[in-house]
């Protein structure tokens, strides 16, 4: 690390860079080639960060290069939140980067008060959330991407010290590390932790998302192969994404450690949207080969447009009382009526 600068030992982002620009070797067999700088695109509103001054980011033999890359749009309301999550990591070797979809808000406010500490940003129009994150993917240097949408937070400021160290010990088959997911409402109270070891997120992810992606950090390499977010898809893109990584490799669980929190209220939490969700995922099942029974499919299916009728008939704050009054009875995480 003899060419490493540090220039503000404040931040994770700042402790370990370099003057040396990277020699970005593209296979032509890749899916998609990586770049430094995005090429301007529609409505560009700015870029800037540590990169566009000349300071660079790579990886060391004991500290991989972890990317974490946060895509906004119209989120001042909790991306300062999220920000401060990544560049107060303890970990020494990481690469921030915020891909803002041209926010009419005061998003672009807050990222530029931050600048200092982020690798790269850009601010302009994109086709959609996961358009946004595959740009995000083109520009990461890192061995091992994260995605920390605006409104998630790392948990604690430890999460990538105890990632990294996972990482070390990794074998060329493990494609994904993750760890513990934290589901906060409202008034940032944990109502909910998503926890599956690997054994069992295996089984399940035929069926459903099981592995979530503000926990997950997935191989570089690996999405070289298979390729980026499929924009087709408008909500399961990232299950389609862990099943096309994940087909014939492993995944390290890190059992003791909570990696993230997510806030409730997304987009598949509207019965509306959860058809479409349940639509798309069937869609990446058959594109990956994975069918469970059709039985089973049909049964989730009416089960939540059950959930669209009662919130239409007795409305929503009703509708999660009941829906948490049939999860006790069924030993599951009560999670609806504390958003």
């Amino acid at each position: 690390m003899s060419d490493s600068i540090c220039i503000d030992k404040r931040y994770s982002t700042t402790r370990l860079v370099s003057k040396e620009k990277p020699l970005i070797n593209n296979n032509p067999n890749d899916k998609f080639h990586t770049v430094l700088f995005l090429p301007i695109g529609e409505g560009r509103k700015g870029d800037g960060g540590l990169r566009t001054r000349g300071y660079f980011k790579k990886t060391y033999p004991d500290k991989p290069l972890i990317s974490v890359i946060t895509v906004v749009f119209n989120g001042e309301k909790y991306l300062e939140e999220t920000i401060l999550s990544v560049i107060n990591q303890t970990y020494d070797n990481v690469e921030y980067i915020i891909i803002d979809g041209g926010s009419t808000d005061g998003t672009l406010d807050i990222i530029k008060k931050y600048e200092d500490y982020i690798d790269y940003w850009v601010s302009e129009k994109d086709n959609g959330i996961y358009d946004a994150m595959n740009k995000g993917i083109d520009v990461a240097n890192g061995d091992w991407i994260n995605f920390m949408n605006a409104d998630d937070i790392f948990y604690s400021t430890s999460v990538l010290e105890v990632v990294a160290q996972a990482i070390l010990k990794t074998t060329a088959n493990h494609v994904v590390v993750y760890g513990k997911l934290n589901l906060i409402n409202s008034k940032n109270t944990v109502v909910a932790t998503l926890s599956n070891d690997w054994e069992l997120a295996k089984q399940g992810l035929k069926t459903k998302t099981t592995v979530p992606h503000q926990a997950a950090f997935i191989s570089t390499k690996r999405i070289l192969e298979v390729g980026k977010f499929n924009t087709k898809y408008k909500i399961s893109g990232d299950y389609d994404l862990n099943l096309r990584v994940l087909d014939g490799h492993e995944a390290l669980f890190i059992d003791d450690l909570v990696v993230a929190g997510m806030r409730l209220g997304g987009v598949s939490s509207n019965p509306n949207n959860s058809i479409k969700m349940l639509m798309e995922d069937r869609q990446a099942q058959k594109d990956s080969g994975f069918l469970y029974p059709s039985l089973g499919w049909i049964l989730a299916y009416f089960r939540v447009q059950i959930r669209r009728a009662m919130f239409k008939i007795i409305g929503e704050k009703v509708t999660y009382n009941v829906l948490d009054f049939c999860n006790r009875l069924l030993g599951r995480n009560t999670f609806w009526s504390n958003r």
